[in-house]
């Protein structure tokens, strides 16, 4: 990858970042000697989340006293002025730090502005006079809240899903960033799990000179592929482009990027899974799908009741339940014997 630069913020990093989101689910110890790998492995760029559970409390533990080496984004979830300012002191407690470089709000169902009732965002505006944060940044899964915060020229960076199988109305979204002078974090660079080459998702996105991906990170073996990435960066090859072009012909538009926005569902289905294990089965092992555990997920699925619940709060427009539906008779003839 190459050293690049997000957006009007000026902050030059790594064109790799680390997306800790997944350093949740490991203990501390293998979670701090993996970040503490990742730095000296040319990683200077760290996304978390106040929801991320100990994300923050890991980053603070491998890196706090040493923040002036490192970049770190973070989010809150705050729907009011008063819980942003609990998140934030929160944040800085458990990161270690007395400012964060990149404070993002954290997939809100409005683009919030100034003076509008919510008061988030004369906080951020607040919090930054205050030198507790630097620059201020929104992530959503909504294309049309996306936008409304790349027009408004309020935002440093806008935090959004990318990758290889990105719908054009996607790649637009980055293009109109790039124009606005806008930081582009692209988040599911590989779209949730359906990409598996990731030589080939890194060089396709080292085509965006204002794109960072964060690379959700979780073993060390998957590090060591990103790491490898910056001192050899993967070119785009003719194959890889032809390989590139099957995958958006086989698994592009209406499918679930695993965001888990639509959970809980009140009978229990694991939707985020459920709703893509067809595709899942095509490029996962099987037996993570196909094990007990896996079949008792996915017939859970017979338990849907159409409430809609889980439709009011998916970012993408679709239709959970009928994706649900699709992805059991997939499964079933799977376990029939019968090729997807």
């Amino acid at each position: 990858m190459a050293q690049i630069t997000i957006g009007k913020t000026g902050i030059r990093v790594e064109q790799n970042g680390f997306g800790a989101l997944p350093i949740q689910r490991i203990p501390t110890d293998e979670a701090v000697a993996l970040l503490k790998k990742a730095y000296h492995g040319g990683i200077d760029f760290y996304d978390s989340a106040r929801g991320y559970t100990d994300s923050e409390e890991k980053l603070g533990k491998a890196f706090g006293g040493r923040w002036d080496k490192l970049i770190i984004a973070t989010k809150t979830p705050a729907g009011r002025a008063e819980q942003f300012w609990d998140d934030l002191e929160t944040s800085l407690g458990l990161l270690k730090t007395d400012h964060i470089d990149i404070y993002q709000v954290h997939n809100p169902s409005f683009c919030p502005k100034p003076g509008d009732p919510s008061g988030l965002y004369d906080a951020m505006v607040q919090a930054k006079q205050q030198g507790k944060i630097r620059f201020i940044g929104i992530t959503n899964h909504r294309l049309n809240i996306a936008g409304e915060a790349v027009e408004s020229g309020l935002y440093d960076t806008l935090q959004f899903p990318l990758s290889y199988l990105s719908a054009e109305k996607d790649l637009a979204l980055a293009a109109a960033c790039k124009e606005k002078g806008m930081g582009f974090i692209a988040m599911k660079a590989l779209s949730g799990g359906l990409i598996t080459n990731s030589a080939a998702a890194c060089a396709w996105m080292a085509r965006f000179e204002n794109v960072i991906p964060i690379w959700g990170i979780q073993r060390e073996r998957e590090l060591d592929e990103f790491i490898s990435y910056i001192t050899n960066p993967p070119a785009l090859t003719e194959e890889m482009l032809s390989g590139i072009e099957r995958e958006r012909q086989d698994l592009q538009g209406n499918f679930c990027r695993g965001c888990g926005y639509c959970m809980p569902c009140p009978q229990g289905i694991v939707i985020h899974m459920c709703a893509r294990a067809s595709r899942l089965l095509r490029r996962a092992p099987l037996e993570m799908l196909l094990s007990a555990q896996g079949k008792e997920m996915m017939k859970k699925v017979e338990d849907c009741i159409h409430c809609g619940q889980c439709a009011a709060k998916w970012p993408y427009g679709l239709d959970p339940p009928a994706l649900l539906q699709k992805n059991h008779q997939d499964y079933e003839e799977v376990l029939a014997g019968k090729p997807l």
